[in-house]
Parts: C-alpha cells; sequence; structure tokens
C-alpha cells in the first residue's frame, strides 16, 4: 500500500508533529508500505529517500502563516497513492490534501493533533471558525477517517459531532541511549553550574498559554520546595526565556527557576527528578512519554490522557486543582523512589508505545477505509 502524508511543517520549533509525523511514516516505511511525506519549508524545496520512505519539502509562499505552497499545490496535482493522510487542521495543507484525495477517489485520513481538544477548539474559536470555511473549506465533511493519539481525543473528535470512523494509534516512543543521557548530562550541569547539584523539575514543552506555563510557575514559587530548580525548557511562543524569568524576579524569586530555548540543546530530562506537565490538553503529550522512556517520573493534569501514571505508580495524573497538593507529595519523596517511579514509567513506555505498534494499527485502518472508499461521493 502507499500512502501520501502531508504535514504543515516538521521544523522542531513546532513541536511534537515535527518528531511524531517522522516517526510514524518511518515506522509505515519499515513495515512494508511505500510512503512519501510531504511537507512545506520556509525558506527552500529539499528532498531526501530512506528506503521506501521518500520525503519532499516545498518553499512556503504567502501567507506563510497558512503554510501556503504552490509548489505542494502542484506536486499533489500528480501524486499516486492508496490513502491521503493530513497531520494537523485549520492550515492550507489540508485544502491541498483534500483535493488530491478527491482526483484519487482515496480515503482521506486526518490526524487533528490536538487541535480538537476542548480547549484547543474554543482557543482563537471565531479565527478557527473562519478557517474552516475559508483555509480548507468542505476538508472536516470529507474526512473518510480520523486518526486519535488517544482515546480522549477520540472523544474530542465525538463530542464536536464527527461521526467518521476513528482509529486510536498512539505515538511511539524510542528510550535515549546511554551516551545520549550521558551527553545531555554533561551539557546541562554545565550550563546550569551553581545549580547542579539540586534537585530538578522539568519543565519541556512549548512556551504556550495552553501549557499553564506561568500558572505553573506561580505554584512552584507558592508550594514547591525552596531546595529543588524548576528548570524551564522548550520552544519560545506566548512567552520567552527572558520573560519568564523576568516574572520569576518580579515575583522575589530569583533563582528558584530558570528558562532557556530549547533549540540547539539536548533533550534536559537526563538531569531531571521530576517531569511536570500541567496543560490545558494534550491530544497525547509526547515530552510526557519522553520522559518516562528516560526513566523521569511524570506529574502531570487529567486533560492529558495519562491515566496510567496512577494504575501504574509511574507518576500522577491529577486535576489541575489538586496539582499543588500532589507536587508537594511528588517532591517530599526520597530520591530512591522517585527513581522507581521512573524505572516503572521507562519499561511501560519501551513496552507499550512503539511506531511498528502504531504503524500497524493504522495501515490495518486505511485497509478497511479503502475497501469502501470507491463507492463514496464526496
Amino acid at each position: 500500500m502507499k500512502s501520501c502524508h502531508i504535514v504543515p511543517s516538521i521544523e522542531a520549533r513546532y513541536g511534537g508533529p515535527s518528531k511524531s509525523v517522522l516517526g510514524l511514516a518511518r515506522g509505515l516505511a519499515r513495515g512494508g508500505n511505500q510512503v512519501e511525506l510531504l511537507t512545506t519549508d520556509p525558506a527552500r524545496d529539499w528532498n531526501q529517500s530512506e528506503g521506501s520512505l521518500d520525503i519532499h519539502a516545498f518553499r512556503r509562499n504567502w501567507p506563510g502563516v497558512v503554510c501556503s505552497s504552490r509548489g505542494l499545490r502542484a506536486h499533489l496535482r500528480t501524486v499516486s497513492a492508496d490513502v491521503v493522510h493530513h497531520h494537523s487542521i485549520w492550515l492550507r495543507t489540508l485544502h491541498y490534501a483534500h483535493r488530491a484525495a478527491r482526483r484519487l477517489a482515496a480515503p482521506l485520513i486526518v490526524s487533528p493533533r490536538g487541535m480538537m481538544d476542548p480547549w484547543a477548539w474554543r482557543h482563537n474559536s471565531r479565527k478557527k471558525a473562519l478557517a474552516r470555511f475559508l483555509i480548507h473549506p468542505g476538508a472536516f465533511e470529507a474526512v473518510d477517517g480520523w486518526h486519535a493519539t488517544s482515546s480522549q481525543e477520540a472523544e474530542a473528535l465525538r463530542n464536536l459531532g464527527f461521526r467518521q470512523p476513528v482509529c486510536v494509534a498512539p505515538n511511539g516512543v524510542a528510550a535515549p541511549s546511554a551516551e545520549d543521557m550521558s551527553s545531555a548530562t554533561a551539557y546541562w550541569r554545565g550550563v546550569l553550574r551553581s545549580s547542579e547539584s539540586r534537585p530538578v523539575a522539568l519543565f519541556y514543552s512549548r512556551f504556550h498559554q495552553k501549557k499553564r506555563l506561568l500558572e505553573l510557575i506561580d505554584l512552584w514559587l507558592d508550594m514547591g520546595p525552596k531546595d529543588w530548580l524548576l528548570l524551564v525548557v522548550g520552544i519560545p511562543e506566548d512567552y520567552t526565556p527572558a520573560s519568564i524569568e523576568d516574572y520569576v524576579l518580579r515575583a522575589g524569586h530569583s533563582g528558584r527557576v530558570r528558562a532557556y530555548d530549547g533549540a540547539g540543546r539536548p533533550p534536559p530530562y537526563s538531569i531531571a527528578s521530576l517531569f511536570l506537565l500541567a496543560s490545558h490538553s494534550e491530544n497525547f503529550g509526547l515530552s510526557i512519554a519522553e520522559a518516562l522512556a528516560s526513566g523521569v517520573p511524570a506529574l502531570v493534569t487529567d486533560t492529558t490522557p495519562w491515566s496510567l501514571l496512577n494504575r501504574t505508580g509511574s507518576g500522577w495524573c491529577v486535576p489541575w486543582e489538586d496539582f499543588g497538593s500532589a507536587l508537594r507529595s511528588a517532591t517530599s519523596e526520597e530520591p530512591d523512589s522517585l527513581r522507581q517511579r521512573g524505572s516503572v514509567g521507562r519499561e511501560l513506555i519501551l513496552r507499550e508505545f512503539s511506531w511498528e505498534k502504531s504503524a500497524q494499527l493504522l495501515s490495518d485502518f486505511y485497509v478497511t477505509l479503502c475497501a469502501g472508499s470507491k463507492a463514496r461521493v464526496r
């Protein structure tokens, strides 16, 4: 089977999907599928091949904010595929994918990538309503199947009234090598210097209000242990590292929080004793899985699909209202206890979350949709 995947960007600054879409494409290719991954780039066209996976990037044109690309649009007029799978919504690339699927009489699969979770759906809702009818008109109605990365995301789709079939296939996660962990530890100990002996609680994600970053910092300054450091690393969006540290300074708590742009730096999981994510919503929460794969227990909100942290003892998944008390409890545990929780989490991730499993679920979904797609009139 040949699948054509379209994603607006695989630039690291756009967070989880930049990793997960590429991981999925590689998993499908390793499973014997022919895969074409199409994306846009802010500056240039490029392409590369990895066995039966071909990756093509097309230069982004004006208006770049909606990932418009004449090159991608033209390429999709000639592409051949059994299924067309688009990742994310609200951008022009979904319109191109819709038209390509219609031309090919092939199933159109869409991965919302968290953009249909309740908080995300309400955020800037007027702009999104316009995008639905102007940026990719008719695309949602033409979808033959949805790809959700958690049962929570599948439920969100149903709650919005979508009745097409849904495949729940979580992201895959690979454990970092011992060499990568050692190198990252040396790097971050060098960066932190005077704080290197303190236990570290880590936030590693986009600096976006969806993540409740400022609320988490407020909670940390009020209830977090003073002998710990909160390390904030990620992709600047609504906030920058400088604005975060200034926020802490103005609150009179200099030194209790350090913030860094994550671009060009190794993931800091290896120096963390605890991972924190208090998001309003997550369709999967790749950074949570990566923390667990690195042996770090996690404390997250129950608006992420990680209730199994409670069931397995690898962390805590709690309502935001209980986050402060859970934070006190987690940071009061002995280091050995936290390490044991992290060990359980690592085993869980390696056992349950692989790209091979996810790719097989989607491959089977493609086959099912293809069997009934020819009769559908778009």
